[in-house]
C-alpha cells in the first residue's frame, strides 16, 4: 500500500526549503529587499552622443547653442575637462569631433552595441529606487549617456552622472586592443555592457554619497570603507548582478580569493600590515592591476585584495548583527569596531 505525504509534512519540507536558501543569501552578505513600491523618483536620462550628431549639419554655432541649453554644465565638462580642456571654445571641441573619422566610427561601434538602452535604464531606476529608499534625502541624478574617445568612464558632475558608452563595448571590441598602452587588457576585459549599470552605482556611491575621509589612513580604515561601499551595492542592485562583476574579478580571481581567505587574512596579521599608514606600503592591497603582489603563486591571486577583504569583514558584521541597518553601517567611522563586532576569522589552507 502507497503512503502519500500528508499535506503538512509538504508545507514543512516547503518552509525548510524556504529556511535554508534564506540562510545561504545571508551567508552571502544579502539581506530582504525592501518594498519600494511607493518609492517616487524623477528618472531622467539623455544621449549626448544623439543629440551631438543630430545637429551636426547646423551652423555651428546653433548646434553650441541647442547643446548649452539642453546640457548645461556636462555640456561645460563635456568641452573642458573630458574631450577638449581650457584652450579651446565648446563649439570649437565640437567641431573638432565632427572633423575626425575615428570619432565617428567610435560613434558606430557604440550605436550598434547600444540599439536599446531601455534595459539599463530600468536597472538604474530600480538601483536608485532603492537608493531614494535608504536615503530620501538623496538627489537622483539626470543620466548622461555620450562618447568620449575613452577619456573617462562614469564621470559625476552637478546634477549629472554621464555614462561613456565608449567603455562598455564589450572586451572583445577592435577599439580597446588599440588603445592598450594606456589602458591595460585587465582593465579593458572589463568595459562589456554588464557593467555599466554597477559602475555608475558605485561611481554615485563613492563620489556623492560616502566620499572616503581623510583620516581613514590605515590599510584596515580603508579596506572597510572600500567593504561598506561594495556591502552597500549588494543592497541596491539587482539581484542578478554577480559578486565578480561588482568587484571586477573574473571568475577565476573571486574562487582565488574564496579558497584562501584565511591565507590572506593570515598574511595581513603576519606582516602587520592592518594598521599601516604607509601609502606606498598599501596601496598594493587597494589599487587595480593584473594581480597582486606578494601573495600567491604564479600570479594567480587576484588584485585590490584589500577590497575584496574588508567587503568580507563587513558582510560577516551585518550577519552578526541583522538589528544594524544599511544606514546605521555606512555612518560607523570606526574600522576596528567592525574588525572586532564582526568575530572575523576565516580558516587557513596552505597556498597552492
Amino acid at each position: 500500500m502507497k503512503h502519500h505525504k500528508k499535506p503538512c509534512q509538504s508545507y514543512l519540507f516547503f518552509l525548510f526549503i524556504a529556511a535554508f536558501f534564506s540562510l545561504l543569501l545571508s551567508g552571502c552578505g544579502k539581506r530582504a529587499k525592501p518594498d519600494i513600491s511607493k518609492v517616487m523618483i524623477v528618472f531622467r536620462s539623455d544621449r549626448f552622443d544623439h543629440d551631438l550628431y543630430a545637429n551636426r549639419d547646423r551652423p555651428l554655432e546653433v548646434t553650441d547653442s541647442i547643446l548649452a541649453a539642453k546640457y548645461g554644465t556636462f555640456y561645460q565638462d563635456y568641452a573642458y575637462r573630458m574631450v577638449g580642456n581650457g584652450s579651446y571654445t565648446t563649439a570649437q571641441v565640437i567641431n573638432y569631433v565632427y572633423k575626425d573619422k575615428a570619432y565617428l566610427d567610435l560613434q558606430k561601434e557604440t550605436d550598434s552595441v547600444f540599439k536599446d538602452l531601455k534595459p539599463f535604464n530600468n536597472q538604474l531606476e530600480e538601483t536608485f529606487k532603492y537608493i531614494k529608499y535608504y536615503y530620501p534625502e538623496v538627489k537622483v541624478p539626470r543620466f548622461v549617456y555620450f562618447v568620449s574617445g575613452f577619456a573617462v568612464q562614469t564621470p559625476i558632475g552637478d546634477g549629472y552622472l554621464g555614462i561613456g558608452l565608449d567603455m562598455f563595448l564589450g572586451r572583445d571590441s577592435k577599439f580597446y586592443g588599440a588603445i592598450v598602452q594606456s589602458v591595460p587588457r585587465y582593465i579593458s576585459r572589463r568595459f562589456t555592457p554588464e557593467y555599466l549599470v554597477p559602475r555608475a552605482t558605485e561611481t554615485f556611491a563613492r563620489e556623492d554619497l560616502f566620499p572616503e575621509k581623510d583620516e581613514d589612513k590605515t590599510l584596515l580604515s580603508k579596506m572597510v570603507h572600500n567593504g561598506k561601499i561594495l556591502y552597500f551595492m549588494d543592497q541596491v542592485l539587482p539581484d542578478k548582478i554577480p559578486d565578480s562583476v561588482k568587484i571586477g574579478y573574473t571568475k577565476k580571481q573571486l574562487d582565488w580569493c574564496k579558497k584562501y581567505e584565511g591565507d590572506i587574512w593570515a598574511y595581513y596579521l603576519q606582516n602587520n600590515l592592518l594598521y599601516e599608514t604607509d601609502p606606498q606600503a598599501i596601496q598594493v592591497y587597494l589599487t587595480e592591476g593584473p594581480f597582486t603582489p606578494g601573495l600567491g603563486e604564479k600570479n594567480e591571486s587576484a588584485p585590490k585584495i584589500g577590497v575584496w577583504t574588508g567587503w568580507q569583514i563587513v558582510r560577516k558584521y551585518m550577519e552578526e548583527h541583522k538589528e544594524i541597518t544599511l544606514q546605521q553601517l555606512m555612518a560607523e567611522k570606526d574600522a576596528q569596531k567592525i574588525l572586532k563586532d564582526a568575530k572575523y576569522k576565516p580558516k587557513m589552507q596552505a597556498w597552492k
